[in-house]
């Protein structure tokens, strides 16, 4: 087999008989399959059955009960079960030409690329085929904000939010990828430095059903850009600067209200501890938790170890203030830098630790590796 063509698909049904008739034409000198990974509710997965049975390449199904993930955990996953080292990605919808494809397969087949990237945005590439000017406006602003971020690793890619792509798995290390959205190739390229080819491409608009973007799928986008740049940390520290704003927004609102400052900042302080749990579960510890102890002892713990936390550090506050004489501000900010330090390392090795099973390294070398992975996974240098 000589390309796997993985298509990821979520209620495509009225495109699959003229995507499949399209790549049949395009790679009737190639040696390929298709893979669909298909998540849809409606009747995708029986098209693509019967679509299949009379189709001139062998097309596969992959129907997934559960979404999580989302597209990106789709194409990792048709990657895995692909018969070809090459493996390209490619949109239900026909709003990526599969006419190019032997065009992409040509260039891969050059051998200096790791990947090669379907590009609007390269010589002659076009993106016509969004919806509006709001639209485009938005792919460009985010495109250029994903290249500011990551100057290093994509100075040589012109549009690192594609989903159309060519791309060798075995330059792929599947098991650092953490799929959380729809931006699959940038969750590659931002993980690993991979040799880099461009293919332009006209977008265009789509054949049949409704658009998936949606004001959610570009809070997943932000969240992954997020985590991929800084890391675990920075989101941890990110979650707890809101709740800070949150617990001040709280005792400010209470005491308007003429509740007791004591009882509005104890209201306050359990609140946003409550309120942190839940963001870290969903978008900093998300990939652990199975692992993990179940989510009642998850919270056991995160949620008594901050109210001891708290115990601590503001005596050790007013100690700072009345033995050193700085301001409260000052010895707050100290104190609340060395707490996320420590809230994070208890949140990485305690309440997100594995359940243990057979043998395990020493303590102290399993907190050393521990820490690293979290502290700098993932970010770029």
């Amino acid at each position: 087999m000589q390309l796997s063509i993985i298509v990821p698909t979520y209620n495509e049904a009225p495109n699959v008989a003229e995507l499949i008739r399209r790549v049949s034409a395009a790679t009737e000198s190639i040696d390929a399959e298709v893979i669909f990974v298909d998540d849809s509710t409606d009747d995708t997965p029986d098209v693509i059955r019967q679509v299949a049975a009379s189709a001139s390449l062998p097309v596969r199904l992959v129907h997934r009960s559960s979404r999580a993930g989302g597209l990106g955990s789709a194409v990792v996953e048709g990657m895995a079960l692909a018969e070809s080292d090459a493996c390209l990605v490619i949109d239900g919808d026909l709003q990526h030409p599969p006419e190019l494809i032997p065009v992409l397969f040509e260039r891969f087949s050059r051998g200096d690329a790791d990947v090669v990237i379907a590009s609007r945005y390269a010589g002659g590439g076009t993106a016509t085929g969004l919806a509006d000017r709001t639209r485009v406006l938005v792919s460009k602003a985010a495109t250029a904000l994903t290249r500011a971020m990551f100057p290093v690793r994509l100075r040589e890619v012109t549009d690192p939010m594609t989903g159309y792509f060519l791309v060798d798995r075995r330059a792929v290390d599947a098991a650092t990828l953490r799929p959380r959205g729809f931006k699959i190739l940038l969750e590659m390229l931002a993980r690993k430095n991979l040799r880099v080819a461009e293919v332009p491409f006209a977008f265009a608009g789509r054949h049949a059903g409704e658009s998936k973007a949606s004001l959610r799928q570009g809070l997943h986008f932000l969240t992954q850009l997020t985590a991929l740049r800084f890391g675990k940390m920075s989101l941890f520290a990110v979650i707890g600067g809101l709740g800070a704003i949150v617990n001040l927004a709280i005792v400010w609102g209470l005491t308007a209200a003429g509740v007791d400052y004591i009882l509005a900042a104890v209201i306050a302080a359990e609140t946003t501890i409550i309120g942190n749990f839940l963001l870290l579960e969903r978008f900093v510890f998300h990939d652990m938790r199975e692992a993990a102890g179940s989510v009642w002892l998850r919270f056991a713990k995160s949620f008594s170890f901050n109210n001891a936390e708290a115990l601590i550090r503001i005596p050790i506050m007013a100690l700072l203030v009345e033995t050193w004489h700085i301001s409260a501000v000052v010895a707050t900010g100290l104190t609340l830098v060395v707490a996320f330090v420590v809230r994070f390392v208890f949140h990485s090795l305690v309440v997100y630790a594995p359940r243990k099973a057979g043998i395990e390294p020493t303590r102290a070398r399993r907190f050393v590796e521990e820490l690293d992975a979290q502290a700098m996974s993932p970010g770029e240098l």
